[in-house]
């Protein structure tokens, strides 16, 4: 068995621009970047064609929602603005420690996030309590290219464990997406349902159960 989890709202609350679209903009000018008037339509417009399930990372998107006014920009300028506005307080979560060290005891760990803004769940990580060894793999959809619900996500995280889809346990908060993991056979532990601190009982309870 394996166990991975969700980082963000699971294992870490971290604090998010109440207006991304304001918060790279803001960014964007300390760069020199010209922003164009009509930001607020061009932010939420679809610049990039992906796939069902894959993830657009927010750089990428930024810098074609610029390209469509016609802006012109420094090389990188998008990428540096998108992980400045994206720059958290992070609290962990009570039990979440507990939780991950239960989790090592029946197998291999991983987290499985979504995140679209490169370098964030790094610096997500050295904010928190937990320190990237306690580890075994760390897959994100901006790093793999698919969000969570999409099955190739979790089989990315399964391989990178070296377990099967089917023996890994996923722990998330939000049944939509991390309830994904069901489709490849694995299994859901939510918060919704079980409670942060409930954790390592649960895991305990599923080795038990042949």
């Amino acid at each position: 068995m394996g166990v991975s989890f969700d980082l963000f709202d699971t294992l870490v609350t971290a604090d998010k621009p109440n207006d991304p679209a304001a918060a790279v903009a803001t960014e964007l000018e300390k760069r020199d970047v010209d922003v164009p008037e009509d930001w607020d339509d061009a932010y939420t417009e679809v610049h990039i064609d992906a796939p069902e399930g894959a993830e657009v990372p927010l750089p990428a998107h930024v810098s074609r929602a610029l390209s469509s006014r016609d802006v012109s920009y420094e090389r990188n300028a998008a990428r540096r603005a998108v992980v400045s506005a994206f720059d958290p307080e992070v609290d962990t979560r009570p039990g979440a420690v507990e939780a991950v060290a239960a989790a090592r005891e029946h197998g291999p760990v991983a987290i499985c996030s979504n995140c679209s803004v490169p370098e964030l769940v790094g610096r997500t990580l050295v904010r928190s309590t937990f320190d990237r060894d306690d580890f075994d793999a760390i897959v994100t959809s901006v790093g793999c290219g698919w969000r969570k619900p999409a099955p190739q996500i979790f089989e990315l995280t399964a391989a990178e464990l070296d377990i099967e889809p089917a023996d890994l346990v996923h722990v998330g908060d939000d049944p939509r997406t991390d309830g994904g993991i069901e489709a490849v056979g694995g299994t859901a532990l939510l918060l919704t349902e079980h409670p942060l601190e409930s954790i390592p009982a649960r895991l305990a309870d599923r080795e038990r159960t042949p």
